[in-house]
C-alpha cells in the first residue's frame, strides 16, 4: 500500500488531502510512522524523529495513529488477495507476498492478476497500491519499490542482472544499514561487488545468511511463499518524553509494556521461553539482555518480573534511558505449570 497510514488518514479526513501529513504520536521523542508523499518531497521519512520532520516541513500536519482503522483496511485487502490465491504471506499490515503460479481466478498472467488486484483494492478501500511482479520473492520485492507510488512493475529474469549489479547493497531487501556498512568495510558496495565476493567470505562474515546474500546478488531466491508463517517474536516498546534516570523508573515502566505483550501473545495464541529486555540510552546506544526460561511464559505479571530481573544497577548507572522494550521469542503453544515458575526454586535470570 502507498504511504499506508497517511493515506488512510487522508482518505478519512478530506482536510488532509493534498497536504503534507505525518502519522506520529505527539511529544518530542516521537518518530514518524508514515509520511504522505507530499511530506516526502520535503525529505520527511518513516522512522525520522518528529522534531526533525517538523524542521524540514514546518507545514506538516501531524495526526496520531489509528491502528484499528489500519487493521480494518488490511483485512479488506487480504480478502481481495485470497480471491486469487490462498498463498498469501503477510509482511506487515500493508504488504504481502502472493504466489499466483496456480491462481484461483484471473488466468495465467501474473501481471494481469496484479492489475486486477490493484483495481479491486482501489475500489474496495479507496487507496492505491504498488505491485512488483517477478519470478521469486526477492525480485518481486525489488520491483515493488522501483516506481512507487501507484504503479505496477514487472522485473524479468533477464533484466535483473544489470539492475542488481548497479544497485547499492544498502538498497537490497534484507541488508540493513549495519550490514551494508560491514560489507562496505570489505570493499563490497554494489550488487556487482556482492556477486564477485567468494561465498565462503560472506559466510565467514555473516554466517548462513551470507549464502543468501550471495544468491540474491545473482537474482536467485528459492524461498517459498509461506501463508501460515508464525511470528518469530512478539514485543512492545515505548519511547519516553523524558529520560528515565533511575533503576526504579525503568522497572516501573515494565508492567505496562508487559501488559501490551500479553495482549499480543493472547491474540496470537502463543507464549515464549525467551524474554528480551531492550534499553536505548540518551546517546542512542542500544543494549539488550535476554534469558531463556524452563517453561513458556505469557502473563504480564510473569513477563514484568522476568524483565525486572534483567534490569541491574550497572545498566542504568549514570545514563538516561529513552526507550524500554520487552520482547518474547522462542514462541510456541503455552505450557504449564506457569504459576510455580517463581516459587522457592526460582533462580534470578541470567542475562546474555
Amino acid at each position: 500500500m502507498d504511504a499506508f497510514y497517511a493515506s488512510v488518514e487522508q482518505r478519512d479526513d478530506p482536510r488532509l488531502r493534498g497536504q503534507p501529513v505525518a502519522v506520529a504520536w505527539g511529544g518530542k521523542r516521537s518518530v514518524v510512522l508514515t509520511a504522505s508523499y507530499e511530506a516526502r518531497v520535503d525529505g520527511v521519512r518513516s522512522a525520522m524523529p518528529l522534531y526533525r520532520a517538523l524542521e524540514r516541513c514546518p507545514d506538516l500536519r501531524v495526526v496520531p495513529p489509528r491502528f484499528e482503522a489500519y487493521r480494518e483496511v488490511s483485512a479488506q485487502v487480504r480478502e481481495v488477495f485470497l480471491r486469487y490465491t490462498p498463498l498469501v504471506e503477510p509482511l506487515s499490515l500493508d504488504e504481502a507476498y502472493l504466489d499466483v503460479t496456480a491462481p484461483l481466478t484471473g488466468g495465467p498472467s501474473a501481471t494481469r492478476i496484479a492489475e486486477r488486484i490493484r483495481a479491486e483494492m482501489l475500489s474496495r478501500t479507496g487507496l492505491t497500491a504498488t505491485a512488483g511482479v517477478s519470478v521469486n520473492k526477492f525480485l518481486a520485492k525489488l520491483a515493488s519499490g522501483l516506481n512507487k507510488p501507484d504503479a505496477l512493475t514487472v522485473l524479468l529474469p533477464e533484466q535483473a542482472g544489470a539492475l542488481l549489479a548497479a544497485l547499492p547493497t544498502a538498497d537490497f531487501h534484507g541488508i540493513g544499514p549495519a550490514t551494508a556498512r560491514k560489507l562496505a568495510a570489505h570493499g563490497i558496495q554494489t550488487g556487482a561487488d556482492l556477486r564477485a565476493a567468494p561465498p565462503g567470505q560472506l559466510v565467514t562474515l555473516f554466517g548462513r545468511v551470507g549464502e543468501h546474500f550471495s544468491r540474491i546478488a545473482r537474482g536467485q531466491d528459492d524461498r517459498p511463499v509461506q501463508p501460515d508463517r508464525a511470528p518469530v517474536s512478539i514485543g512492545a516498546e515505548e519511547t519516553y518524553a523524558e529520560d528515565l534516570r533511575t533503576l526504579e523508573q525503568v522497572r516501573a515502566a515494565l508492567p505496562e509494556l508487559a501488559r501490551n505483550v500479553e495482549r499480543r501473545l493472547d491474540r496470537a495464541g502463543l507464549a515464549g521461553r525467551v524474554v528480551i529486555l531492550k534499553l536505548k540510552f540518551q546517546d542512542w546506544t542500544v543494549l539488550t539482555r535476554r534469558v531463556t526460561l524452563p517453561h513458556t511464559v505469557r502473563t504480564a505479571e510473569t513477563l514484568a518480573r522476568v524483565a525486572s530481573g534483567l534490569v541491574t544497577p550497572e545498566l542504568t548507572a549514570g545514563r538516561g534511558v529513552r526507550l524500554v522494550g520487552i520482547t518474547v521469542s522462542g514462541l510456541g503453544v503455552p505450557t504449564e505449570p506457569q504459576p510455580t515458575l517463581f516459587g522457592e526454586a526460582w533462580e534470578e535470570p541470567r542475562s546474555g
